[in-house]
C-alpha cells in the first residue's frame, strides 16, 4: 500500500486515473483506501435543476453517484442518499455562494464547489472545497491562453470545537495538480504537469465564524502553494532551460561582440600591412 502511494505521488495529473485503474486491478483489497487517499483531476457534472456545473470528488460521492452542492440531488439519481443535517446543509449553501465569489475573483472563471458533511467527533465536521480551472484556448475560462492548461485545486478542512466553545480547531490538508501544455512556433513545445500537497493546523476564535475562519487558511494556503509551484516547477525548469540553452538576446549580444572583435582584428592586420 505504501508503494502504491508512493507511485500516485509521483504520477503526472494526465496518468493518474490510468495508474490508479491499475493499481485497483493489481490490489482489489485495498480499493477503497486507494479511492479514498489518492487525489485525482477533477470531473464537472450538470446539475439539470438550477442549471449549474457542480465538481465530482470522493466527499460527494455515493455509490454511482454524486451530491451537487446547489440542488443537494444526487446524479445519476439516488433515493437514499446520504445527505449533510440541515444545519450542515445551510451553511454548505452559504459557502458555495462565498467561494464562488472567490474563485472569480482570484481566479477570473473556473467552477467551485463545497461539500460538508458530519464527522465522529462531538460537534465537529468537515468541509471540501474545490476549485477547477481551464486555462487553455478552449476552455470556458478567461485568459486562455495554453493548448492545455489544467489547475485543480482540493482544500479539506476538519473542524473539532474546543472545550471552551468559544474557539475551534481547523486542520486543513489541500492538494494543487497542475498540467500545462504549448507547442508554439517561436517557443517550441513542452509539457509540464505535476502535484504538490501541504497541510496547516490552527486553533482560532469563533467570533467570526467557521467560514471566515476556513477562508482565511485556504486563501493564506493558496498563496504559499502558488509560491512553492513557481519556485520547483517554473523556476527548476528556468534554470534547466537556461543552463542548456542560453536566451535570445544573450546569444544575439555573444554574437555582435564577436563581430565587433572580428573587425577590430581585420583592421589591425590590414594596418600592419601599409
Amino acid at each position: 500500500m505504501e508503494a502504491a502511494l508512493g507511485l500516485m505521488r509521483r504520477m503526472p495529473p494526465g496518468l493518474s486515473r490510468t495508474a490508479l485503474s491499475s493499481l485497483l486491478l493489481l490490489l482489489p483489497q485495498h480499493s477503497s483506501d486507494l479511492l479514498s487517499l489518492v487525489d485525482q483531476p477533477l470531473e464537472v457534472l450538470w446539475d439539470d435543476s438550477c442549471g449549474k456545473q457542480f465538481l465530482l470528488c470522493d466527499y460527494n460521492r455515493d455509490g454511482d453517484s454524486h451530491r451537487s452542492p446547489w440542488s443537494s440531488t444526487y446524479f445519476p439519481p439516488l433515493e437514499d442518499g446520504t445527505q449533510p443535517p440541515p444545519s450542515l446543509r445551510a451553511l454548505e449553501v452559504e459557502a458555495n455562494e462565498i467561494f464562488a465569489l472567490y474563485r472569480d475573483q482570484y481566479y477570473e472563471g473556473g467552477i467551485s464547489s463545497v461539500y460538508l458533511w458530519e464527522t465522529d467527533s462531538p460537534e465537529g465536521f468537515a468541509a471540501c472545497f474545490l476549485i477547477k480551472k481551464d486555462g487553455s484556448l478552449s476552455g470556458d475560462g478567461r485568459r486562455g491562453l495554453l493548448e492545455q492548461g489544467l489547475w485543480d485545486a482540493i482544500h479539506v478542512v476538519e473542524v473539532e470545537k474546543a472545550e471552551d466553545e468559544v474557539t475551534a480547531h481547523y486542520c486543513l490538508t489541500s492538494t494543487v495538480m497542475l498540467s500545462m501544455k504549448s507547442n508554439t512556433g517561436f517557443q517550441g513545445s513542452f509539457n509540464l504537469a505535476g502535484s504538490i500537497t501541504r497541510q496547516m493546523e490552527a486553533d482560532l476564535s469563533l467570533s467570526e465564524g467557521h467560514l471566515s475562519n476556513m477562508g482565511k487558511m485556504i486563501e493564506d494556503m493558496e498563496s504559499k502553494l502558488r509560491n512553492g509551484l513557481d519556485q520547483v516547477y517554473f523556476g527548476k525548469t528556468r534554470e534547466m532551460v537556461f543552463t542548456l540553452r542560453e536566451p535570445l538576446d544573450t546569444l544575439t549580444a555573444s554574437s555582435a561582440t564577436g563581430q565587433s572583435i572580428q573587425h577590430e582584428v581585420i583592421s589591425d592586420i590590414i594596418r600592419s600591412r601599409t
